[in-house]
């Protein structure tokens, strides 16, 4: 058989098993849900055959009527292989991080009612949701270049929680306090980048308070599915690609078009060093590439390859 055609059989074998472990996931989660709804039916009819009976008070119902059956969710922060393992931004520099350090100010994970998509403007009161889950409530710093370049996404918190899909996430990225190794920024990215025999080593902090209002997890797998025998997860992902450019996009695309590349904080550097916090990176910058640095930045928040709206709501 040509070679090629080995290749297709592959892919197809890829696919068929990317399909199968789809169909699981979807039927664990149908039983998952259809498993709760008849729990809750179930304690209902027990609770109100009690009340009518007069055996419990109202009191004593909703503490039953609360008792659900518990898993534990996991929140993580993804910074991807953009972080881990470096890459080459538009403008071709070869960009590696030491450390990327994000301050975490909150993150709510809620199980909707219905599948929730945040349109333009949206808030997290527009999640009409069954279960609220208060991740994050004080500021938590995660450096999403730690570990080695397979090293798994950061866990940022964990949680008990009750039994459900959980495919919603509001989370903040927040200033960092004066007592923080990063006070004053929320984000501050330390590493090295090379391009023509040139090595420049950056520090860059950046201070833009930013909060984010995120649907259901896109990638390989579905996340977000808690029972009692399996863990769930929910991930915010960081693609600082947004801010750099990919030298393997396309130079129309989006992508590029938008990011602001490594070039111009280039142009900053002084012996071989560019380390500059936000005020500075203010004043330094001409004032179309500090207005599209803080653009890239607001477009950083995803839940893998899903969208975030960025919103006022805290």
């Amino acid at each position: 058989m040509p070679s090629g055609g080995i290749v297709k059989c592959d892919r197809f074998s890829l696919l068929l098993n990317r399909g199968r472990k789809i169909t699981h996931q979807n039927l664990l989660l149908g039983e998952t849900l259809n498993m709760k709804k008849m729990r809750i039916i179930a304690y209902g009819i027990a609770v109100s055959s009690l009340l009518a009976t007069g055996i419990i008070s109202s009191e004593s119902a909703k503490t039953i009527a609360a008792s659900t059956e518990t898993g534990n969710l996991t929140l993580v922060a993804n910074g991807e292989d953009f972080v881990r393992q470096g890459f080459v931004s538009k403008d071709g520099w070869q960009i590696d991080f030491e450390h990327l350090y994000v301050n975490v100010g909150s993150a709510i994970a809620y199980s909707s009612e219905s599948a929730f998509e945040p349109q333009k403007n949206a808030t997290k009161e527009d999640i009409n949701y069954q279960n609220r889950i208060e991740l994050v409530s004080e500021p938590q710093i995660a450096d999403l270049a730690a570990g080695t370049a397979d090293a798994p996404p950061i866990t940022v918190a964990a949680s008990e929680v009750p039994i459900d899909f959980y495919n919603a996430l509001a989370w903040s990225v927040d200033t960092a306090g004066a007592d923080s190794p990063i006070a004053g920024q929320t984000i501050v990215m330390i590493g090295r980048a090379a391009k023509d025999g040139q090595t420049i080593d950056f520090n860059l902090g950046l201070n833009h308070p930013t909060a984010y209002v995120c649907g259901e997890f896109v990638g390989d797998e579905r996340q977000g599915i808690v029972t009692a025998e399996s863990a769930g997860t929910t991930e915010m992902t960081f693609h600082f690609d947004h801010i750099f450019g990919d030298a393997d996009t396309p130079p129309e695309d989006a992508l590029n078009l938008h990011a602001l590349g490594f070039e111009p904080l280039a142009e900053l550097a002084s012996n071989n060093t560019v380390q500059l916090d936000d005020q500075e990176l203010e004043a330094q910058l001409s004032a179309p590439d500090y207005q599209q640095l803080t653009e890239t930045i607001a477009d950083l928040g995803h839940v893998g390859e899903g969208h975030c709206v960025v919103t006022n709501s805290q």
